[in-house]
């Protein structure tokens, strides 16, 4: 007998349904806030705790270390299989809380001079003599002992992490069924790139508290909320538990990752196609995140503000953070409003005044932080409208083609175009402004088209099992791609460079080439689904 005949349950409810939603989405927030807790202080990283780029990028890589060499990311998929959504959702916060503790002490004035620091000092030195790979090791001969630390626990930070993105989709599905899946999807990844943005503005923020520079009060700040993640996932366990109660069903569960599977997907161009462009296109967007502030402060003139000013004090940060709120969810709302289109065109305005303040304001300050805050903006703003394309018009190949198309303009030009606007500070910010925005369409175009291919692509049989791949391999990108920023760096400037004087020149340039090989695998995809109808240019929803 169906539920419906019997008694309302919360999923019943569109108040539960979105609370559910909500403690979800809030607990992947956290998570990406702390991912890249550090990313907006790499400069202060190398002024008070001596980590050159080498040992910043070396460390940011290591978050996906166990993923793809421990295959922990298969792994959760299993946990998640036979233990269901509530228990995997609370482990998933137990362990990124315990990774984030690790990472917190290796930046704390209490690791400087311990036993430990010399313990990780004079161990995990690696050295293999072969050039190349050591400059992918996890460790290495040389690396500062916080930094090393630091990636120890960020590895297992990363475990979590990945844990509960996966848990968190299937959590989404279990309670949105047959209702408002996709809105439910959109609405959660635009609040987990929020935490870019807010991690951009208050990690600085918390490390230059009261005027004194400490970046351990950034860890913690990311520590606390990954508390509260673990909270949040804590009373999704009861809320969900007490549905299941009120179903009478077991936890729904995906289809296991299967070893036999993988020779089905192995053989499958489409598989082939879709990983490639998902490696190559991701790659060139999460690591640059980890150095896309440093980098502004190589390539801007920033002036900072008078020293006992509105500008230069700490009530400017939480302002241009409400500011930032409202652009978000003015622009995110409007997408909804289907019947009133005076109501729809004023939440665009509001949203459009709003993200001409919050630039102005970020202008006003002299700080590269909030500058690149205005990343995931757009991208909150617009992520509904193409997946509602997708699902209705289709063009999903040609939408592949014009994201990487994006990404590779907007990299060449933050490596040749800004750095000319050096000593230009508004012409500089505004380069720098409409690129940052041009990246984040970017980053909603690619994703938005590229996950409803992959059923197209590949055996209904194996989806569970091709996605776990695809996932996989992108992580070895998302691994190895902040060190080899890190060592381009190290190769391209002399040493001793001051942290804000780095050429970042070549390593644009290789991320630039990412983009042009995701663009010629966009186009032969393309063509493969031309010759074989795959399908990739019709509407997800077919009348």
């Amino acid at each position: 007998m169906s539920e419906n005949l019997l008694k309302p349950t919360l999923r019943d409810s569109a108040a539960m349904r979105w609370i559910a939603l909500l403690l979800l989405a809030l607990g992947m927030f956290c998570s990406y806030i702390f991912m890249d807790i550090l990313s907006p202080i790499k400069d202060l990283m190398e002024s008070t705790r001596g980590w050159d780029s080498k040992a910043f990028g070396t460390m940011e890589g290591a978050e996906t270390f166990l993923n793809v060499f421990v295959f922990f990311l298969i792994f959760a998929g299993i946990i998640l299989d036979k233990m269901g959504v509530r228990f995997t959702a609370v482990l998933s916060g137990t362990v990124m809380l315990i990774g984030g503790f690790i990472k917190y002490f290796a930046i704390s004035e209490a690791f400087i001079g311990s036993g430990l620091e010399t313990w990780f000092t004079n161990n995990l030195n690696w050295h293999t003599g072969i050039g190349f790979i050591d400059d992918v090791l996890p460790f290495y001969q040389g690396m500062p002992a916080s930094a090393k630390l630091a990636a120890l626990g960020f590895m297992i930070f990363g475990c979590g992490c990945e844990m509960a993105g996966i848990t968190v989709s299937r959590g989404i599905v279990k309670w949105f069924k047959g209702r408002e899946t996709a809105l439910a999807m959109g609405s959660e990844m635009a609040l987990a790139r929020l935490g870019v943005a807010t991690c951009m503005i208050f990690s600085p923020y918390f490390a230059k508290l009261g005027g004194s520079i400490n970046v351990s009060r950034s860890v913690a700040f990311g520590v606390v909320l990954l508390c509260i993640a673990l909270i949040m996932f804590v009373v999704y366990f009861f809320m969900d538990k007490k549905l299941d109660s009120q179903t009478g069903e077991a936890e729904e569960k995906d289809d296991p990752f299967k070893i036999k599977d993988i020779g089905k997907i192995l053989t499958s161009l489409g598989f082939w196609l879709v990983a490639l462009l998902c490696v190559l296109y991701y790659s060139a967007i999460f690591p640059f995140q980890k150095y896309a502030v440093n980098m502004l402060q190589c390539n801007l003139t920033l002036t900072a503000p008078a020293a006992g000013s509105f500008w230069a004090g700490e009530t400017v940060t939480i302002v241009q953070y409400m500011i930032m709120l409202l652009v978000a969810v003015c622009s995110f709302a409007s997408n909804f409003i289907k019947n009133n289109k005076q109501l729809k065109a004023g939440l665009m305005a509001i949203a459009v005044i709003a993200l001409v303040v919050y630039c102005y304001m970020g202008f006003k300050r002299g700080t590269a932080e909030t500058i690149f805050a205005v990343f995931p903006l757009l991208a909150v703003a617009i992520t509904p409208i193409l997946g509602n394309y997708v699902d209705h018009k289709g063009k999903a190949a040609s939408m592949l083609l014009i994201g990487s198309l994006l990404l590779v303009l907007c990299h060449l030009t933050f490596a040749f175009v800004l750095p000319l606007f050096k000593g230009n500070a508004v012409g500089g910010t505004i380069v720098a402004y409409v690129t940052i925005l041009v990246l984040g369409a970017s980053f909603s175009l690619v994703p938005a088209a590229l996950w409803p291919s992959v059923p197209k692509l590949v055996d209904s049989k194996v989806i569970g099992s091709a996605y776990a791949l695809i996932f996989w391999i992108q992580n070895i990108g998302l691994w190895l791609f902040p060190i080899l920023i890190g060592n381009v760096l190290t190769h391209t400037n002399a040493p001793g460079t001051a942290p804000d004087q780095l050429n970042y020149t070549w390593a644009l340039v290789m991320l630039a080439c990412l983009g042009v090989a995701a663009m010629l695998i966009g186009l032969y995809l393309k063509a493969v689904d031309r010759k074989r109808n795959l399908g990739l240019e019709l509407p997800s929803i077919q009348d």
